[in-house]
């Protein structure tokens, strides 16, 4: 009999379309020959299932179902592709561990760290992982110009300390673009982060673990035509993303070797993906920390499962029998 799997989409930022995105590339990646697929959305309180007809099934939200030609239908698993909140802060999960449903992506604890970039990297930090030199400002809180191109220099990034694909980010030149900046940094989230400009190389690396494998996945250097890797770089094609990377096998290795120990050090599940900015000397430095990646057909994961000769299908078995 098969297993009955809901991806899960949607959200509560500004990253909802992004996500609705990413589930149908998860909806063509898993074998459907295996399991039933239905997309569930969500946004604030109407969580629904896409039905096959085109129309649209409410969510009982007392245990995760729903009705179909006079039935229940449960859920044996939820993939997770919700890229913000609830479902990659931890709330989700959280809802999924107290109803007893497996899901795709990491608990509660990992989850809700990984999302706040800064308290995320600086807990790598304490690991040994190389951190760009940073300032967290809460809602309320100020900072004067001064204070950033004294402790951070110019230029450099105010971005939310929440959420994603580059919305809300500002990469700054000059003193008077700060407070405008900080402005814009705080529509997406409450908190923002002002973190120093490193000049280098962008890589990306993805990795999954089960119970009997560890995949570290090919590197991905990032070249974007713009300004920085911004939204229309990450989903308008204004950028290269060269698989495998053209670094040294050397650096590749320890890139990889990297990306599997934060992936242990979280405690991570499912698949993750770790940006890094290669400086001078080879450093390796630490962006930010994906635990539900962007999962299009021209994502970084994707492109990267391919790259290693892999089939994404096999990829998402792994990932969801491992739950059992």
């Amino acid at each position: 009999m098969k297993r009955t799997i809901a991806i899960v989409a949607g959200g509560d930022t500004s990253e909802y379309h992004v996500s609705l995105r990413s589930a149908q590339g998860i909806y063509s990646f898993i074998d459907k020959e295996k399991y039933t697929l239905y997309i569930v959305c969500m946004h604030g309180t109407d969580w629904h299932v896409q039905l096959p007809d085109g129309g649209e099934a409410p969510v009982d939200r007392n245990d995760f179902s729903f009705v179909l030609d006079g039935r229940k239908v449960t859920f044996d698993f939820a993939y997770i592709t919700i890229h913000g909140t609830p479902g990659e802060d931890g709330r989700l999960q959280g809802y999924f561990d107290m109803l007893h449903i497996p899901y795709s992506c990491c608990g509660v604890l990992a989850a809700a760290l990984t999302y706040d970039k800064f308290a995320c990297n600086q807990y790598l930090h304490a690991f040994g992982v190389r951190i760009a030199e940073s300032l967290l400002l809460r809602q309320g809180q100020t900072v004067t110009d001064d204070d950033v191109i004294g402790k951070i220099g110019l230029p450099c990034f105010v971005k939310p300390s929440l959420g994603g694909s580059s919305f809300g980010v500002t990469k700054v030149k000059t003193r008077e673009q700060i407070q405008p900046a900080v402005a814009k940094a705080f529509e997406e989230a409450q908190e923002v982060v002002v973190e120093a400009f490193m000049e280098g190389t962008e890589i990306t690396c993805g990795c999954y673990k089960t119970r009997t494998k560890s995949v570290v996945f090919p590197v991905t250097e990032v070249v974007t035509h713009n300004e920085y890797f911004d939204y229309d770089a990450k989903y308008n094609g204004q950028v290269d993303e060269i698989t495998p990377a053209r670094i040294p096998d050397e650096l590749r290795d320890r890139v990889q070797q990297l990306t599997s120990a934060i992936y242990d050090i979280l405690g991570a599940r499912g698949i993750i993906r770790v940006d890094y900015i290669i400086t001078a000397g080879e450093k390796i430095n630490l962006l930010e920390v994906n635990t539900t990646p962007g999962m299009t057909p021209t994502s970084f994961i994707p492109q990267q499962v391919r790259a290693a000769g892999l089939d994404i299908k096999d990829v998402m078995t792994d990932i969801i029998e491992d739950a059992f």
